[in-house]
Parts: structure tokens; C-alpha cells; sequence
């Protein structure tokens, strides 16, 4: 906790200087300023942003709340924790300091043990959610890693190995069915990258916010969802490599819904996919589509590997696979990631059951709204 900087917004010297005094000699290195237009020149003067800062309310030029306004508008410092001074005790001052994002309150006249814990508090906060932050974009980081060193070599290997076989080509040594059989090759291994890519810029379009950008301005209004889910289909359906036996069935009637016809297909096409990849070969995936109160409801059931119960939320998260180093599953676990953030653009829920060793459901409802 020691040698944190603490920036002290405080117009009445001597209890500035107390402060400070305070603090140093719990060896905390002390910026001062003395309203809020200082405490912003501090702060953008100063090298580092402090780590947290301590200021009071009702000061001259700019007082506190002001000064944490502009605090928490810029990305520099929004994450800073801070801390009011006030001599005042109304509750509305703490409810409008609480909205604006102070994180603690100190009312004058504080003792010293007093002041130190607030700040100690807040940087014992402040770090702890900054190691969960780091183990997360670690643990993000290993399974990106995974993912490239397994599913983008694999399909590059295939890719080189079939283009290297066809450079050779002449009609002597190589019949026209092997030479397209290493074509299939070089285009099932292309396919599989154009899908990892695809998937990968798409769900970092989910996080950053431009797939509701693109949403905003493309949906429409759908009046027959079907050419929607046979192009889904279409695009993983694989008779020679991956044979399953789909079964479609359309409720009657089904009303008009808006939708973004694009987002809508990854999102079947994702659903069934995992369906085809957690299921035996010849197994059948029920695709149905229906009116259920005021969504429409596809729902995909398998008779697959099926899912643990603890494990039914964890599926849902970006890169997520269970146990791939014992199953070895294709994919960069994004799918079902990316069936989630497209529910989500389309003010929908998804739900999902299943039973390990029988199979899975899901379901995504989607409002009809118009």
C-alpha cells in the first residue's frame, strides 16, 4: 500500500497541508492543488495519473463535484478511486457525489486513522480488481494462443501440403480424381480459416460496439424466415465429412419480425453447427420454428455429447471449450459467444438445456417487434 500517489484537492491550506503531512508520513507520495481547476492541471501535467485522489466540495473556481464530473469523462482517469471531503452532513450531497462516482465519503472533522484507512481501502479495491482484470485477459490470452497454434495451423498445413502436391501436377503421375480430391482439400482447409477469421473479427465487432452500428441501419422486416435458415444450413452442412440427419419443421403463420438478415444467419448457422459438431454421425438435429407468445423461438435440440450442469453459463463466454484438451474439438469456441451477442442486438433471450451422454437444446426468442 505504500508509495501510491495521492492527489489532495483541498482550499483550506491548513488542512491541506495537514493532509499532506498525514499521508507522507505513511511515506505516500502527496500532489496538491487547492481547487478543482488545479487538481485538473495536476492531472495533466503529472506523468502518471495519482492513485487516487481526495477532494473536498465546496471550493472556489471549481468545486468538487465539478471537478470529479470532468475526472470521470476522460479514460485517463475514470478508474481513479476517490474520495470527498465534506464538512457538510445532507445526504443529497452524498447521493450526487454516490451518481457521479466518489467512492467514499470522509465529513469533517476526520481523525487521521480515519483518512488513511479511506485511502487504503480504495487501493486495496482499486488492485484487487486489477489482478481479476489481468488473470482474465491472461487466461483470454492462453486460450487465443491455443486457438492459433492449433485451429490456424491445422488448416494451413492442409492448405501448403494439397498446393504443394498440385504444384508437381502432370497428368502422368497424378489422375484427375486425385487432383480433386486435393483441391477439396485445399478448399475445406480454406474454408475452415475464412470461418475462424470471419468469427474472430466478429465477435470483436459484439464487444466494441459496431454490430449494433451496422444493426442500426440494416435490419428489416422479415416475413419468412426460411431462406434464412437454409442459408445457415447450407453453409455448414457437410454430407461427406460431417453427415447428420436435419430436420426442419416451420410453424404455420408465423408473423413478421424485425431482424438484421446477416446477424440472424451467423447466428442459426453457429446454433447449428454445434449442434453437427457435439453429435454422433447419422444423428438427428430438430431445427423448429415458432410463434411463442410475442417472440419467435428457434430452437435446435441434438442428441450429442451434451453439457455439464456447471457448465450451462460458462459455454455462453467468448473462446470457451470444455475440456479441449481431452475432447480435442474444432473451433475457437466463439460460437455460441457469438449466438449470444447477436440475441443480445436483437433485444432477445437464449436459453439452453441439456443432459450429458443424451443431448442438448437450445432456444433463442426473438421479440416481434416491427
Amino acid at each position: 500500500m505504500k508509495n501510491a500517489v495521492v492527489l489532495v484537492v483541498e482550499d483550506d491550506h491548513h488542512l491541506l497541508h495537514g493532509i499532506r503531512d498525514i499521508l507522507e508520513l505513511e511515506h505516500y507520495a502527496v500532489l496538491t492543488a487547492t481547487n478543482g481547476q488545479q487538481g485538473l492541471e495536476v492531472l495533466k501535467t503529472h506523468p502518471e495519473p495519482p492513485d487516487v485522489i481526495v477532494s473536498d466540495i465546496g471550493m472556489p473556481q471549481m468545486d468538487g463535484f465539478t471537478f470529479l464530473e470532468h475526472v470521470r469523462q476522460d479514460t485517463r482517469w475514470v478508474r481513479i478511486p476517490f474520495i470527498f471531503l465534506t464538512a457538510r452532513g445532507e445526504k443529497v450531497d452524498r447521493h450526487k457525489g454516490s451518481l457521479m462516482g466518489a467512492d467514499v465519503y470522509l465529513t469533517k472533522p476526520f481523525e487521521a486513522p480515519d483518512l488513511l484507512v479511506a485511502v487504503e481501502s480504495c487501493l486495496r479495491r482499486t488492485r484487487a480488481l486489477q489482478a481479476a482484470a489481468e488473470s482474465d485477459i491472461t487466461d483470454v490470452k492462453r486460450k487465443i494462443m491455443t486457438i492459433v497454434n492449433h485451429e490456424f495451423r491445422t488448416p494451413l498445413t492442409l492448405i501448403v501440403a494439397y498446393a504443394e502436391m498440385l504444384k508437381d501436377f502432370n497428368t502422368e503421375a497424378m489422375s484427375m480424381e486425385e487432383v480433386m480430391s486435393f483441391l477439396n482439400g485445399v478448399n475445406s482447409g480454406a474454408d475452415r480459416l475464412r470461418r475462424l477469421v470471419e468469427n474472430f473479427i466478429f465477435t470483436i465487432e459484439l464487444e466494441n460496439g459496431d454490430a449494433a452500428k451496422t444493426m442500426a441501419w440494416r435490419s428489416r422486416v422479415i416475413t419468412d424466415i426460411r431462406p434464412i435458415v437454409e442459408d445457415a444450413h447450407r453453409q455448414i452442412a457437410l454430407p461427406n465429412t460431417r453427415p447428420r440427419d436435419f430436420m426442419f419443421n416451420y410453424a404455420p403463420d408465423l408473423p413478421p419480425f424485425k431482424a438484421d438478415v446477416q446477424f440472424l444467419t451467423i447466428a442459426i448457422r453457429e446454433l447449428l453447427d454445434n449442434a453437427a459438431k457435439f453429435s454422433s454421425d447419422h444423428s438427428r438435429i430438430q431445427i423448429n420454428i415458432s410463434h411463442v407468445r410475442d417472440s419467435i423461438e428457434i430452437r435446435v435440440t441434438d442428441e450429442g455429447r451434451g453439457i455439464p450442469a456447471g457448465e450451462l453459463e460458462n459455454i455462453w463466454k467468448p473462446f470457451y471449450q470444455i475440456d479441449r484438451d481431452r475432447y480435442e474439438d474444432q473451433g475457437s469456441g466463439s460460437g455460441l459467444a457469438i449466438v449470444d451477442g447477436v440475441v443480445r442486438l436483437h433485444k432477445g433471450t437464449r436459453y439452453v438445456e441439456s443432459e450429458v451422454n443424451r443431448g442438448s437444446t437450445f432456444a433463442i426468442y426473438l421479440p416481434i417487434t416491427m
